[in-house]
């Protein structure tokens, strides 16, 4: 009997590991004509597309991004912090509006499958990441408007950090 209710402790014991990373995270919050963008000072309201938001630890707030492309870059650049707690970008599969999508349409950017190098532009005019929540309708899209669906580990440095003609 002693011997049961010491394995019964230990099971209960490993359950109480600490808490899981996702649990953790803050809620995504939703865009408003204060939210501004990292690195182009300009409210996300006056991009049309996809965007991002990047909470890091000890911050209260996200830093804003008008492309899901800046968002990335935020996390590959040397002088950015790296303590990121959560990291949610526009769910394209869901939102019916390509301009400004609707509250609530984010999905956690790990979670998310993003069409790379197709005809869609981004809000700056630029090549985007183009985030989905659903497999299906990333393919679907890449299918219709070009690209290759690539998930959050395979997403290439040279695709995010690469200027175009024309970007500085």
């Amino acid at each position: 009997m002693k011997r049961r209710a010491f394995l019964l402790g230990l099971i209960l014991l490993a359950a109480c590991k600490p808490g899981d990373p996702a649990a953790d995270a803050p809620r995504p919050r939703e865009v408003t004509d204060a939210s501004v963008a990292q690195f182009c000072g300009m409210t996300l309201t006056e991009h049309a597309g996809p965007k991002g938001q990047i909470f890091v630890r000890g911050l209260p707030n996200p830093y804003w991004f008008a492309t899901v492309r800046d968002a990335f870059g935020f996390t590959m650049l040397q002088e950015t912090p790296k303590a990121i707690s959560a990291m949610y970008v526009s769910d394209m599969a869901r939102a019916k509006n390509w301009d400004q999508p609707e509250p609530g349409m984010w999905v956690e950017a790990h979670q998310a499958y993003f069409v790379i190098g197709s005809r869609r532009r981004s809000g700056m005019d630029s090549d985007e990441a183009i985030p989905f929540s659903d497999a299906a309708a990333a393919r679907a899209f890449a299918d219709a408007n070009g690209g290759r669906v690539v998930r959050f580990a395979d997403m290439p440095r040279d695709y995010i950090l690469a200027t175009t003609p024309g970007e500085k």
